[in-house]
């Protein structure tokens, strides 16, 4: 029988996926890569009950020309391309009509690279255990995506954690980590957003502000000359 379960918000999806992840709590080497927008509250979430690392990975959905609620593939940092079968071709989608959906999206991921990011470089994941984070999956075409950005970056470990899945994405996604962490795979599955109380558009603001936070106690628990996490947030953040 299938886990179906219903999420109060991102927040609380991440604080339960973090019971799901123990066994990378306080570890050096494991860092969660949340997927902006919405897989930062989740990652947060997780990376401050761990005491672990957080940084970011960017990919984005390349919708179907007049139905782009519908994801023909994604494209993420590096210039990787994930591509649906049967793409393009497929609802008479042109191999141009590709090309100028990937060029449009590719600059937003720029944008967001610079702007989530400022001067701060990504964290070298060679050796790493990496937790990649959304805060659900659909078709699995954009994390497809991020998983091969993430694999590029050479962790030795790649963990996938989200709370919710359709069953038949959740394994395929399986086939291509090392661990899959899914709390909720419904089968009645019509949208992530259906699977949680509270699923709000999260701003860039929002992203800043938590990675502003998880930044700053990183750097503050890397001063101190006794070592170790960081686990206390400003009142606003506290989990």
């Amino acid at each position: 029988m299938a886990d179906i379960r219903h999420f109060k918000d991102r927040t609380e999806a991440g604080r339960l996926l973090a019971k799901r992840l123990g066994e990378y709590a306080r570890r050096p080497d494991a860092v969660v890569l949340a997927l902006p927008r919405g897989g930062v509250p989740v990652g947060f979430a997780i990376a401050q009950r761990l005491g672990i690392a957080l940084d970011i990975l960017i990919v984005r959905k390349l919708g179907m020309p007049g139905h782009e609620e519908f994801a023909m593939g994604a494209v993420g940092s590096g210039g990787v391309r994930v591509l649906q079968s049967g793409v393009p071709g497929l609802m008479g989608v042109s191999a141009h009509d590709v090309d100028l959906v990937t060029a449009r999206e590719l600059a937003e991921l720029q944008r967001r690279e610079r702007a989530y990011r400022g001067g701060r470089a990504p964290l070298d994941l060679a050796g790493r255990s990496a937790i990649l984070v959304d805060d659900g999956v659909a078709t699995g075409s954009t994390m497809l995506a991020a998983i091969e950005v993430a694999r590029r970056l050479g962790p030795r470990t790649l963990v996938l954690a989200v709370p919710v899945a359709p069953p038949d994405t959740a394994a395929a996604l399986a086939a291509r980590v090392d661990d899959l962490v899914c709390l909720s795979t419904p089968p009645q599955f019509r949208s992530v957003g259906q699977w949680y109380d509270t699923f709000g558009q999260t701003s860039d603001e929002e992203v800043q502000d938590l990675l502003a936070t998880a930044w700053h106690d990183e750097a503050m628990a890397g001063a101190r000359p006794t070592g170790g996490a960081n686990h206390e947030t400003n009142d606003r953040h506290r989990l």
